[in-house]
């Protein structure tokens, strides 16, 4: 190489080869210093190739590097530290081949021409390796991220799964990367590897912050190996080995958690599974993973799109349609008013031509269909006539029967109000049959009452049901904040820790940008009620609990182990209340006050007395 100036100590220096303002002069340099650097001993290696890490992570597009060697380089120094432990042991080489695995993810990604000089250049074969767990869980994090980018192009991924042990392995990594991260880092702090700890905080943060990007790479992790094994999963002939039941069924807990939310992880690998013929028989045989569908489609997810997919192509197949279509049938007719979500349009009506197929299919298949799957359907099609009858009734009819709906509603309000909250959700119902359909903001508000006095009457899958109906009639979808807020507290009452913590969030952001006096946050500060229940369910959600409890946990005196921090608050139940009864004299329209409940007083109080005594008059008006 060339000599270099007199004022840097190390002969050779990358750094110094970088700033040669020649540029035929700097690419000999580089192509020298990739050629060379696997076969160096010298201290301070890992400078220069955590310098290219940098310029990968800020310039993955850029193919200078690539056009001099550095895959080439990158797998050399893999292969020397899987089969020189000396060496890696030495000076801070321990860090080079995360760096050199890292770095040829990062050049993979977004070219294919990149990934096909990659696979060229023998990057494959050691960055299995590492996927095998030849060094840690943090060199598997990113061998399966570039073998992932690898996989996803047509000319690179026969190479990648010409390595039969690829698809085997990341399914084994995506089902036990929590387990591995938790047991071998985050439970015991005193025995966590310094290189991991420096890699996870760039050597800025003390226990803390390791263990909150523990979380996160641990969920990265698990993400990374189903993106790898999605890839495989678009290929027919590896249905088979990865549609097991005991993989199948892990798959919609697999979700990202908060910290690595833009992933569709399990739910985005069942999509891909159900797009075939040969996947949705599997996934059909699993009823706890249709369950779970109809719960990701019902929630306010960002990828409750792909469960309302799965659902549909599961019942327009009819080898499928009659195992699933009882279960798929009160999920998706509960959804068909929702008009658009993101780029599926019309989705409404997709649904109910689907389920009206299925409906009036002929033959056996119409057998497999419950009298109350049949009844919920039926209802279904009598609304969707209604709409073409209302639209040839005189303007004057229909105003009546929506001001005879007002008039229902109010009778439901003030039943409400005096503790008959069956005898007002049935008042609720009768206006619900008046009101025109168009009339979609006074509906909403009547599914949304409806929903509260079934949570007070403890039935909570009617109150999802409501609150969703009433969700999927606001503009847009989702963000109507009082029925996410008693769609969260419904969740929380089946113990659907994941779809209650997700409703609460978004409840709370609906708040801060609300114009009601009622929603909006005082001094930005969030409500008690709703901060109570987003720590209970983050605490019940954590990314590690399973993992935690599995090898000991914290122990509670129950000793079934409380595993993340402090416990939880879980002895009060909180709840919004709006109300349209007078308040001094004088009708209030949507009027929230804030009140704790206790959790046990559903056992100790009556329904009647829990509304007077505590003031829970959660109704509301469109105005």
């Amino acid at each position: 190489m060339d000599k270099i100036p007199s004022d840097c100590p190390y002969p050779g220096c990358f750094f110094c080869v970088m700033k040669e303002g020649n540029p035929s002069k700097r690419r000999t340099s580089i192509l020298k210093f990739f050629r060379e650097l696997p076969a160096q001993d010298d201290d301070g290696q890992v400078l220069p190739v955590s310098g290219l890490w940098n310029t990968a992570m800020a310039h993955p597009n850029d193919p200078e590097f690539i056009n001099l060697g550095i895959f080439e380089c990158m797998t050399a120094l893999i292969w020397k530290g899987l089969k020189n432990r000396l060496w890696l042991s030495h000076d801070q080489n321990i860090y080079i081949p995360y760096y050199a695995a890292h770095i040829i993810g990062s050049y993979s990604m977004n070219v294919e021409e990149f990934a096909e000089r990659a696979v060229h250049a023998g990057v494959i074969p050691p960055l299995v390796e590492l996927l095998r767990g030849r060094l840690t869980w943090v060199e598997q994090r990113v061998a399966v991220r570039a073998l992932g980018h690898l996989a996803t192009y047509s000319s690179t991924f026969p190479a990648v799964a010409s390595h039969g042990e690829v698809l085997e392995l990341a399914i084994q990594l995506a089902s036990s990367s929590l387990e591995i991260v938790y047991s071998h880092f985050y439970q015991f702090v005193d025995r966590r590897i310094s290189y991991h700890c420096d890699l996870l905080t760039r050597g800025m943060g003390g226990v803390e912050m390791e263990s909150r990007k523990a979380e996160e790479w641990a969920s990265q992790l698990q993400c990374w190996s189903l993106q790898l094994i999605n890839c495989f999963a678009f290929k027919p002939e590896f249905l088979f080995d990865i549609c097991k039941p005991e993989f199948l069924v892990k798959l919609p807990a697999m979700w990202g958690g908060l910290v690595n939310e833009n992933s569709p992880a399990g739910i985005g690998l069942l999509h891909t599974i159900c797009q075939h013929k040969l996947g949705r028989g599997p996934v059909a045989n699993c009823p706890g993973v249709i369950e779970a569908l109809c719960n990701i489609a019902r929630s306010s997810d960002d990828w409750q799109y792909m469960a309302i997919d799965c659902l549909l192509w599961l019942l327009e197949d009819q080898s499928t349609s009659n195992k699933v279509i009882d279960k798929a049938a009160p999920a998706l007719t509960d959804l068909a008013e929702i008009s658009a979500l993101g780029d599926h349009k019309r989705l409404g009506d997709i649904i109910v031509n689907v389920l009206q197929e299925r409906c009036q299919a002929q033959g056996t298949a119409r057998n497999y269909i419950s009298s109350r799957t049949k009844e919920q359907i039926d209802e279904l099609l009598s609304s969707r006539q209604r709409i073409k009858w209302e639209k040839n009734m005189p303007k004057e009819d229909l105003q009546i029967k929506q001001a005879a709906a007002l008039v229902v509603k109010l009778e439901g309000n003030s039943l409400f109000s005096s503790g008959d909250i069956s005898g007002a959700a049935s008042k609720y119902s009768e206006a619900l049959a008046l009101c025109p359909m168009k009339s979609k903001k006074e509906r909403l508000v009547l599914y949304s009452n409806r929903a509260q006095c079934y949570l007070l009457l403890q039935q909570p899958l009617a109150a999802i049901s409501d609150a969703t109906r009433a969700l999927c009639l606001h503009n847009p979808p989702n963000r109507h904040a009082k029925s996410l807020w008693r769609r969260a507290q419904a969740y929380d009452m089946l113990g659907l820790v994941k779809e209650s913590l997700l409703d609460a969030i978004l409840f709370i952001n609906e708040c801060s940008q609300s114009n009601d006096p009622d929603l909006s946050l005082r001094h930005n500060k969030v409500p008690d009620y709703a901060e109570r229940l987003v720590k209970k369910q983050m605490h019940a959600a954590w990314l590690f609990r399973e993992a935690a409890i599995k090898h000991g946990g914290i122990p509670t005196e129950d000793g079934s182990g409380d595993v993340y921090g402090p416990e939880a608050d879980d002895s009060e139940w909180e709840t919004a209340s709006e109300s349209d009864v007078e308040n001094g004299g004088q009708e209030a329209d949507d009027n929230e006050e804030n009140d704790d409940i206790r959790k046990d007083m559903y056992d100790k109080s009556t329904t009647k007395d829990l509304v007077r005594g505590y003031n829970i008059l959660l109704m509301e008006d469109a105005t």
